[in-house]
């Protein structure tokens, strides 16, 4: 059997954008086709978010391409998916979703030990755009002490 251990996908986009505040890590329910597809690493959550209806939180816009040997029991690649959390994490979320600035993305989608793909979600206040600047120049700065300290060896 394979090692699914360490493969992910993340949403980069999300750490630039937002400020995280709490991570949860939810199973998804889907389909044969759709666990192979992601297995294979054709699945993309960048464009990905969260909502919570009826006290269930639901992922929309996450892409998991069709499974070409999978022929009339594939699936449809955007479709929405339900993600399964513990009715106390689910509590919390919707009480901090419902303040202001707070919003619900899925930043990281893996698969646990035991094989089971989960997806981790972040409750998260947006950033603004000098926000957002501060980060790019953090990351320079740290980019160029790097490069710096590899010169002096």
């Amino acid at each position: 059997m394979k090692d699914f251990t360490n493969f992910e996908i993340k949403n980069r986009k999300a750490a630039y954008e937002y400020f995280f505040v709490e991570h949860f890590i939810a199973g998804i329910v889907l389909t044969g086709s759709e666990i192979k597809s992601i297995r294979s690493g054709n699945a993309n959550i960048n464009d990905a978010y969260c909502y919570v209806k009826n006290r269930e939180v639901f992922v929309k816009n996450m892409h998991v391409s069709e499974y070409k040997q999978a022929s009339s029991q594939n699936h449809e690649p955007l479709r929405t998916r339900k993600l399964l959390l513990r009715k106390t994490e689910l509590r919390k979320i919707d009480r901090k979703i419902r303040e202001k600035g707070f919003t619900l993305v899925p930043y990281r989608l893996f698969f646990s030990e035991r094989g089971i793909a989960k997806m981790e979600i972040v409750l998260c206040k947006g950033k603004k755009s000098f926000d957002k600047r501060e980060t790019i120049k953090r990351r320079e700065d740290k980019r160029e002490l790097d490069r710096l300290s590899k010169q002096h060896r």
